[in-house]
């Protein structure tokens, strides 16, 4: 009964803040100042089947919610925000977690459950946003201080609308973003800064992170902070885009256990601060050819510094291309691509080689959240098409494969809590084939205000996922989502 106490604990709380602001809004509109209100609610159910680890239950549903409601205001060359959030989980798996180490959490209600003091209903409300930004004469130039999201990679949104898609989708998010997959996100507390003018920006940051993700409250900041500059310049009428970045990052959450492949007592007396640069650059660009446009897209980063009391040095690269139908009503999109990224082939050598993706949201590039972008190779073909214009549908096959079989097979997207590391590994065991992956997708926007999303993937597990799972090594999983977004804007019309 507790955990229903807290759960209408949090929601009065919201409801009462919620009311008190909408209430304040109101009244200054009515005197004519521009305050805008918005609310975003997101409903999703999800269902798996986990690689098979009996006694546990690999087979389950549950649901979560993910309320959002902000109010915004803009007075002359100022402009604010504040906004709360009130996460929930209904029916976590309370048997998804195995006892066998190497099998772990069966999915993310596993997680869910085990990142929330093992609670089936964790519901908690927080402040997600609150910042002040200062625009120095244009829109190009600005200064926001506070807690706010951030989405590497998409400092300069585009006007080409293939850009757009390849921007938003298979660059921006990689290293750094808010996990927006997840139920409580995250948010960044800092400085953002943005220099530029029509076609180009340069971006700087420095923030430390928030709790959040798969820990329903999204209050606690981390002793976890990361820096960040970026170039983006937009070339040939719109028609490339490249950006090149640096990012530094700092974990002094000394007293938790890295995850990586040294031994387990190895890793438990290395109490040293991670500290690790990253430097890199991508490039993108649509070119007209017959009845439509080929895309190409090139991303690749590199990274030294210190991973704990060992050297660290590591890369990632990929490379994709593809063919876009734009004479065709439903402009269909046919596209590959390649990824890989470095792992650790001696666990003992005191230099650890394993890609690290720091703080991103792994799912925008692993639709089947089993896997992430570390000691990875995936090779892939999507495609896409829109039979009307509210409905979109997507369907991709993945080719994964664990860089080294000396190292792990890796997922999650990184810090969340000062009491877990924030990416788990399975030991490959000497393997590197670890699944093929097959799935559907299908986002109707119903109305201006109404969407409804469905997903369903499956997994066939190779020589990783059976030496963990010898039971049963394929996967399902699937979701039906409903998100609604509702917004009063300055002059109080509805948005």
């Amino acid at each position: 009964m507790l955990r229903f106490h807290r759960v209408a604990a949090s929601m009065a709380a919201l409801l009462f803040c919620t009311s008190m602001s909408m209430a304040r809004a109101q009244t200054s509109a009515a005197k004519g100042s521009p305050v805008g209100i918005s609310v975003y609610d997101r409903t999703r159910l999800d269902t798996w089947q986990w690689f098979a680890a009996p006694p546990q239950s690999e087979t389950y549903a549950y649901l979560e919610s993910l309320l959002r409601i902000s109010v915004q205001q803009k007075i002359q060359r100022w402009d604010w925000q504040l906004e709360l959030a009130q996460p929930s989980i209904l029916h976590a798996p309370t048997d998804a977690v195995s006892s066998v180490a190497a099998q772990g959490q069966l999915g993310l209600g596993g997680t869910y459950y085990a990142s929330n003091g093992n609670e089936d209903y964790p519901a908690a409300a927080f402040f997600k946003q609150g910042f002040v930004r200062y625009h120095f004469g244009s829109p190009q130039k600005s200064l926001r201080l506070g807690r706010f999201e951030f989405f590497e990679g998409q400092e300069m949104p585009q006007k080409n609308p293939t850009l757009a898609w390849i921007q938003t989708n298979r660059i921006a998010q990689r290293l750094i973003a808010n996990f927006g997959f997840s139920n409580a996100q995250r948010s960044f507390d800092g400085i953002e800064g943005h220099l530029g003018g029509p076609a180009w920006d340069l971006t700087a940051v420095a923030a430390r992170s928030d709790q959040g993700v798969f820990n329903m409250n999204g209050n606690p900041e981390l002793n976890v902070d990361f820096q960040y500059l970026a170039l983006t310049r937009s070339e040939a009428n719109h028609h490339l885009l490249w950006r090149a970045f640096a990012a530094g990052y700092h974990d002094g959450r000394t007293g938790l256990t890295k995850t990586d492949n040294r031994p387990l007592p190895v890793r438990q007396a290395d109490h040293k601060n991670i500290r690790i640069g990253t430097f890199g650059g991508d490039a993108v660009a649509d070119v007209p050819a017959g009845p439509g446009d080929f895309d190409f897209l090139f991303w690749g980063a590199a990274q030294n510094g210190s991973w704990g009391a060992e050297r660290h040095n590591a890369n990632a690269v990929a490379l994709e291309s593809g063919y876009k139908f734009t004479s065709v009503a439903t402009a269909p999109w046919l596209r590959g691509g390649w990824f890989r990224s470095s792992g650790d082939k001696y666990p003992t050598d005191n230099t650890h080689n394993t890609f690290f993706q720091i703080l991103p949201t792994p799912r925008i590039y692993a639709r089947l959240p089993f896997y992430n972008l570390m000691n990875s190779t995936d090779g892939f073909v999507s495609i896409m098409d829109t039979p009307v214009k509210s409905v979109a549908l997507r369907s991709d096959l993945h080719w994964l494969q664990l860089t080294s079989g000396q190292d792990l097979w890796y997922q999650g997207g990184g810090a969340f809590d000062n009491k877990v590391f924030g990416y788990v590994g399975r030991p490959a065991n000497g393997h590197t084939s670890l699944a093929s992956v097959a799935d559907i997708s299908a986002d109707w926007q119903t109305t201006k205000s109404l969407a409804l999303n469905f997903y369903y993937a499956y997994a066939q597990g190779k020589g990783v996922v059976a030496a963990i799972y010898p039971t049963g090594k394929n996967m399902n999983y699937g979701y039906v989502e409903l998100v609604y977004r509702w917004g009063v804007n300055q002059r109080g019309l509805k948005q």
